[in-house]
């Protein structure tokens, strides 16, 4: 859904257990993956005090380096070893001895915040789903505990490093890490058929008359609007569940959760004004729109 880039080598990996990187090496390369990832979730991090924004930094790392691992090209089994490595590094990680430079950022915020391994792991469990090659028109459920493996759990991590604890901080990580995967599967539906992935739902697709599960030829069928738009509004009431839910979060604190929201929200509305008439072309927003989203919902 993302952004590619090779597969670390074992030599990196050397390297990094050897030379025993300095906490500067660390901030380095974790700023470096961030900065180069080009991410819109960087507008809404920025709006965090420092330790808070590093540990989020962390995590988007993290998020970004084994969602590289599953997008790379290389054979299902050289990514699976790889993923397994990550399960690894995350053991060691809350063994209080992590090895790679990602999971050295991870050490102070985990500490500092009270991030759950399993959340973690989830995401891994998600990124091993689409190293598997099996996302051709899953089932809602199958669909439903992807969402919530690839963007879910990275909310629930999030919560914890913007300063909310309360369960309703989680509700709003759950709604609305399903609301933005979902959006960006609308968007992405071009970029994920080329590489031979299909993340609309089976149900949706029976229920439209669409029986190919091939990813280039749903791409063409007329009656995909349909489908994209009965996901769609699927999309629209977990935006809804996030909002109800934050009404009973600690606002000033979930200020980045809000910007991506209304962030995302627009990204929706404007998918749907298109009405999937052109699915290669990528709906996007202007930077201006974004900063101002940014600044008017970042001074709460």
């Amino acid at each position: 859904m993302t952004d590619t880039a090779p597969l670390a080598t074992h030599a990196n990996e050397a390297a990094e257990r050897t030379a025993a990187p300095s906490d500067a090496d660390v901030h380095a390369h974790v700023h470096e993956v961030v900065e180069a990832s080009k991410t819109s979730f960087l507008w809404a991090m920025r709006l965090l005090e420092k330790p808070r924004r590093e540990a989020m930094y962390a995590i988007y790392c993290f998020c970004r380096e084994v969602d590289d691992v599953a997008d790379d090209p290389a054979p299902r089994e050289q990514k699976f070893a790889e993923l397994k490595r990550w399960r690894q590094e995350i053991e060691q990680l809350f063994a209080g001895a992590p090895k790679s430079l990602t999971a050295r950022g991870l050490a102070q915020p985990v500490a500092a915040y009270g991030m759950a391994k399993e959340d973690f792991l989830a995401v891994i469990d998600g990124m091993e789903m689409d190293a598997s090659e099996s996302m051709h028109g899953p089932a809602m459920a199958e669909l439903e505990q992807y969402c919530d493996r690839v963007a879910s759990a990275v909310g629930r991590l999030s919560v914890r490093a913007f300063g909310d604890h309360g369960a309703r901080a989680r509700d709003v990580a759950t709604a609305l890490g399903q609301a933005l995967q979902l959006t960006n599967i609308l968007r992405d539906i071009a970029e994920d058929a080329e590489r031979d992935r299909l993340y609309l739902p089976a149900e949706l697709l029976d229920a439209h008359g669409i029986d190919s599960r091939d990813a280039k030829t749903v791409l063409a069928h007329p009656a995909l609007p349909k489908v994209c738009a009965d996901l769609a509004e699927i999309a629209r009431k977990r935006f809804h569940e996030a909002e109800t839910a934050l009404m009973d979060c600690d606002r000033h604190a979930m200020r980045p959760a809000i910007v991506m929201k209304e962030v995302y929200r627009r990204y929706l509305d404007r998918l749907i004004a298109s009405g999937w008439r052109n699915p290669h072309e990528r709906v996007n927003l202007p930077k201006a729109q974004k900063l101002w989203i940014a600044l008017r919902h970042g001074l709460i």
